[in-house]
């Protein structure tokens, strides 16, 4: 499959979604996410410099489950990571505003009343 080109983060943010359409997805991204802006917090207290790898690695960690898993496709951060990067704590900033939700979406539903 040839790697998709973006003109703009708008066009990027676009596919990014609908590579995160699995409300399974959002919640581990959002976990990943949270974890790792927690880590960062207790590196600053703490001034713990473990503390950014371990935050990292349980971020990814997180948001992989949530690809191989649930959304069953590629991360993003493979061919895009600066974008896909910005396009996560874009995502996880939406969802704490609720400007975006963890709703079931349409897969989610019909795999329910299957």
């Amino acid at each position: 499959m040839p790697r998709p080109q973006f003109d703009s983060f708008g066009d990027f943010y676009a596919y990014y979604l609908d590579e995160h359409t699995e409300c399974a997805t959002r919640i581990t991204h959002f976990v990943g996410t949270g974890f790792f802006l927690m880590c960062g917090f207790l590196m600053g207290i703490l001034l713990n410099p473990w503390l950014f790898p371990i935050g990292v690695l349980g971020a990814y960690f997180c948001a992989w489950i949530g690809h191989f898993v649930f959304e069953r496709n590629r991360p993003a951060t493979f061919s895009f990571p600066l974008w896909s990067l910005i396009a996560d704590f874009r995502m996880f900033f939406e969802l704490c505003l609720r400007v975006r939700r963890f709703r079931l979406c349409n897969r989610c539903k019909e795999r329910a009343l299957a």
